[in-house]
């Protein structure tokens, strides 16, 4: 069995798990989650901790592991949820949230409106910082790398959409 797997998810105070035939449901304070299992793959659900346990070991076993990290990213979704940062950097590079709609100046010779997906919560602390919130690890991740995806950081003068903290490694410019 996977290192990974023999690790039990602890369930915190106020969280919840389903366990149904071929799906488990994580509930908490801020929404629910469901994954469906792979056949031969099961999540034994007893005193506040998820276990999974496989049946096949040719087969199930290899998502054995994947299914208790993905367990273990919903429990903390749901209790605390996830959030990503994000900076942009150039002058004249503005982010601004209107309803479910967030519009972006980048330099292009006309503003972007990125739509808001569902479950995802975004706001603009300041004009250049965009901070993504959500309970789903993968969406909210996704919709992070699609902003940046509009205007990534170039690699001259470092302009552009960038995550919080990521270090952009410049090139040297033309020599005379």
């Amino acid at each position: 069995m996977s290192r990974i797997a023999k690790a039990p998810v602890p369930l915190p105070q106020g969280v919840t798990a389903t366990v149904a035939e071929g799906a488990i449901t994580v509930k908490g304070a801020k929404g629910s989650l469901t994954l469906s299992l792979v056949p031969g793959v099961s999540v034994a659900h007893a005193d506040k901790l998820l276990r999974v346990q496989y049946s096949d070991p040719d087969k199930a076993r290899m998502h054995a592991g994947s299914i208790r990290a993905h367990l273990a990213n919903m429990v903390h979704g749901v209790s605390k949820g996830y959030e990503k940062r994000l900076e942009l950097v150039g002058v004249g590079f503005r982010a601004q949230v209107q309803g479910k709609t967030l519009n972006l100046t980048l330099g292009f010779s006309h503003p972007v409106n990125f739509s808001i997906p569902e479950g995802i919560t975004i706001e603009t602390p300041s004009q250049t910082e965009i901070v993504i919130k959500g309970i789903d690890v993968q969406k909210v991740g996704q919709v992070a790398a699609e902003i940046r995806d509009i205007r990534p950081p170039e690699p001259y003068k470092g302009k552009g959409v960038r995550y919080g903290g990521e270090q952009i490694s410049l090139k040297e410019g033309k020599k005379k």
